[in-house]
């Protein structure tokens, strides 16, 4: 398989844009798997996101490989926590929580994966993970004990996302969170992108074509989709 990270690079210097869904192994049932990817695979879905927040140890992989029995897009980690890492999937979002000050998800987590990511074939990717103020507590704010970035500190924003290419990521996340209220701003979104060179990702409550669309047209090179689409399976078709 080409590399994960070559084909979002690629895609961003030709000005193609990129589609995620992302699965929660808390919230999808094993018997639900063989349908829900029945539907991904009639749409034009680039890679399959595989993560949450308190997923339960061995629920990912047990979720990863019954994924890949119906499919051949790529799937790619978006762990909560190390013990959510399975060699089963062909990439791991390696996310540091930038806007949080936490030092257990800025590097302690990270510390711990070691022993396991050297024992696998994952492609690892330095991901700077971005949360923002989606109008709701999301489960990554109550699990890492972190504050939002209020989406009138546009600049505050803008910085992190700059101090995280500096410090050498290859993607930068953009996050409103599960279930936002409010989806990462289009002016935020612009922002960003104008002041890094680095890939692009925004996810968090995007619900409907114009929501995406526009998320694209400001900037986002790869978007992720996922409480949307757990709450309505069609959503896809409709985009």
């Amino acid at each position: 398989m080409n590399s994960i990270y070559s084909k979002i690079l690629s895609a961003k210097e030709n000005g193609e844009k990129l589609l995620a869904v992302l699965l929660d192994p808390d919230k999808l049932n094993l018997s639900q798997v063989a349908e829900t990817v029945k539907r991904i695979n009639k749409n034009k879905v680039d890679f399959i996101f595989v993560g949450g927040s308190t997923v339960k140890n061995g629920i990912t992989e047990k979720l990863v490989k019954e994924v890949k029995k119906f499919t051949t897009i790529p799937l790619v980690l978006f762990p909560g926590d190390f013990t959510q890492i399975t060699d089963e999937a062909d990439a791991i979002l390696f996310l540091s929580l930038l806007s949080g000050r936490n030092p257990e998800y800025l590097i302690e987590q990270q510390i711990k994966s070691v022993p396991l990511l050297q024992k696998t074939d994952l492609e690892i990717i330095s991901t700077g993970y971005i949360l923002v103020d989606g109008g709701v507590q999301t489960a990554v704010q109550r699990v890492s004990k972190t504050q939002t970035i209020s989406q009138k500190n546009s600049t505050k924003i803008v910085q992190t996302a700059c101090a995280g290419m500096y410090m050498g990521n290859k993607l930068i996340y953009l996050e409103a969170g599960s279930g936002a209220k409010n989806i990462v701003n289009s002016g935020i979104v612009k922002a960003v992108e104008e002041n890094i060179n680095i890939p692009l990702i925004v996810g968090g409550g995007i619900k409907t074509k114009e929501q995406l669309e526009n998320t694209y047209k400001n900037g986002a090179d790869l978007v992720v989709i996922g409480n949307g689409f757990e709450e309505n399976t069609s959503l896809l078709f409709q985009l």
